[in-house]
């Protein structure tokens, strides 16, 4: 692919305005850990949204929308769809409390939360596990997406582009801190909107295609069709009823946790209040799962008329590693279209992106790894210039093993599915703590080793040639950990009756499940409405789904069906109208 002197002046002005803003934040950033790792606390929610919107489009997420488009179509797209009920809770039942809790990272919670040793061990055990192993899991699937990327429209080899992305990340990361990944986030969003769009309308006027009559004519109307065949049991089980079921509440994923967490939750803790915290996080939602999907979704679905097949795709692209063809792959390769100084956005967008997600990875695993594991456990009174320069040394070389385990993944899907296991049947836990008084620190301990070591084994009889669906380990693993955990919690001592009454004192949870600590405090209940926040994350997700499902049958011509999924989306936004600017008030305020 012929990259003119235009596309590259593009990208290059990219890198040069990234490294700016860089530069700018430096001295801010090294002020101290709040500073670069939470942005000091005063980020307003447009600002901390959209970088949370950024962050979730990395080069991989077109790649495993195609991915899924061309092996199941696009009812194949519920396995993320899905999580729009993990993410509309965190906004209505979660968010206030994050900030409250004040805590620089998520994993600090811990020992507001739990008591003794074992909350000292599962925070120092959980920024390990997460901080390093699985971040590390995250960062390589995303390196690995810009390798395929760099393959096809660049010809580069896997090294090459990991030696290019690692100094353009490294060296953003480590001087900027928060500060900068969520200004260049913003850019990068408008960016990325405008390239995949562009992307998305050569795609359509492919000659193959036909525009988007010829698509829909073109295709079979199975492929097209937003909810799965359920004639086909075990494809729609899959697809859509386990992830509805069970995936959303059970799987810790990031991005898309059970009750907040990662760099969702460092979002909401550097927000300036409770209500730009919440604020944050619904735009966030809004634009994740009904904005932005539509042009990956074109674009995967004329891939399938371009490149029927993957050996349509090595054809085209002979130079590509063999290695590195997969149903994944397909999104770059639709990129050949893109004309003259287009293609320059493009590429500067997925770069964008590719630096976005990854700044915010090594920034976050940096602050688990220095703030809850180094400071913690090993060097408490140093000053906050040392654990900024130990922040930047661990930022190096989490990226390092990040390009490390790259060259072991093949597909985007691969490691989505990776992923997804290793977190199966955690979740329930992150959603449950903060309403339940009984849950301690040796729950989520059972529960991260259960849910690790299951994942592991079924990853590895699955690589050895053992024919196991995805479904079927994804419940297995909930089931085998969500037992695991139930039984440890009930078998183990309950935390400190002290630190649960500071801990409420704290926050103020709301529901019944803090009776027990609410009656020996005498402290006022929660002002939250639980019936308000359940209210809240219906007409949420309603909002999202209708907004999705309209925009899809308009894009397919149907235009009576638009006209009916557009009441609910009207109605759910009147209700969250109506609702939000109560629960936008502080507890002083109401």
């Amino acid at each position: 692919m012929q990259m003119t002197y235009l596309d590259w002046g593009i990208v290059v002005a990219y890198l040069v305005f990234s490294f700016a803003v860089a530069i700018f934040y430096v001295k801010r950033a090294s002020k101290g850990m709040a500073e670069f790792f939470v942005s000091g606390r005063s980020l307003p929610w447009w600002l901390l949204g959209t970088s949370m919107v950024a962050t979730t489009f990395s080069t991989d997420t077109p790649n495993l929308v195609t991915n899924l488009i061309r092996e199941n179509g696009v009812a194949g797209n519920w396995v993320w769809w899905a999580f729009l009920l993990t993410g509309m809770m965190t906004v209505f039942f979660y968010a206030r409390l994050w900030r409250r809790s004040g805590v620089l990272t998520d994993l600090e919670f811990y020992e507001i939360r739990y008591s003794g040793k074992s909350a000292a061990m599962v925070r120092g055990f959980r920024a390990v596990y997460l901080g390093l192993f699985f971040n590390v899991v995250i960062m390589a699937s995303v390196t690995l997406a810009a390798a395929k990327i760099a393959n096809i429209l660049l010809g580069w080899s896997r090294w090459e582009t990991v030696l290019f992305c690692s100094i353009a990340v490294v060296g953003f990361s480590v001087l900027s801190g928060l500060w900068g990944v969520v200004v260049t986030d913003l850019i990068q969003f408008v960016m990325a909107m405008v390239g995949a769009i562009a992307a998305a309308y050569y795609a359509l006027n492919h000659e193959a295609v036909g525009g988007l009559t010829g698509l829909v004519e073109k295709l079979d109307p199975q492929t097209l069709k937003l909810l799965p065949d359920f004639s086909n049991w075990e494809m729609a089980l899959s697809v859509m009823i386990i992830p509805l079921v069970i995936q959303w509440w059970s799987v810790w994923y990031p991005g898309a946790e059970p009750g907040g967490g990662s760099y969702i939750a460092q979002r909401m803790l550097a927000a300036k209040d409770e209500r730009h915290s919440m604020a944050a996080t619904l735009w966030f939602n809004v634009a994740h799962y009904g904005i932005r999907p539509w042009p990956w979704v074109l674009v995967g679905l004329c891939s399938i008329l371009v490149y029927p097949s993957l050996g349509d795709i090595q054809q085209a692209f002979p130079h590509v590693s063999p290695g590195l063809i997969g149903n994944d792959i397909a999104y770059p390769a639709m990129l050949k279209f893109l004309p003259a100084g287009l293609l320059g956005v493009m590429i500067a967008s997925l770069l964008a992106a590719y630096i976005s997600t990854m700044d915010t990875h090594l920034n976050w695993g940096a602050s688990y790894l220095v703030h809850d594991f180094y400071k913690r456990f090993f060097k408490p009174e140093a000053s906050e210039k040392h654990y900024v320069l130990v922040a930047r040394l661990v930022t190096t070389g989490l990226m390092i093993l990040a390009a490390l385990v790259m060259m072991t993944l093949v597909t985007a899907r691969e490691s989505f599915d990776l992923m997804l296991s290793i977190g199966a049947g955690t979740g329930l836990i992150y959603l449950l703590r903060w309403f339940w008084w009984r849950i301690n620190a040796w729950s989520e301990i059972a529960a991260m080793i259960s849910s690790f070591f299951i994942a592991i084994l079924l990853f590895v009889l699955k690589k050895n040639g053992m024919a196991i669906p995805t479904h079927l380990t994804l419940a297995a693993s909930v089931g085998f950990t969500t037992i695991v955990w139930l039984l440890v919690t009930l078998m183990t001592r309950p935390t400190d009756m002290k630190t649960l009454e500071k801990f409420y004192d704290l926050v103020r949870p709301m529901g019944r499940g803090w009776n027990v600590v609410r009656k020996r405090t005498q402290l006022p209940p929660s002002p939250d409405s639980i019936s308000q926040a359940l209210l809240g994350w219906v007409l949420g997700c309603m909002l999202v789904y209708s907004a999705l499902f309209c925009t899809g049958n308009f894009l397919y011509g149907n235009l009576k069906m638009a006209v009916v999924l557009f009441i609910p989306f009207a109605i759910s936004l009147a209700g969250l109208i109506k609702i939000l600017p109560n629960m936008f008030r502080t507890p002083t305020e109401r």
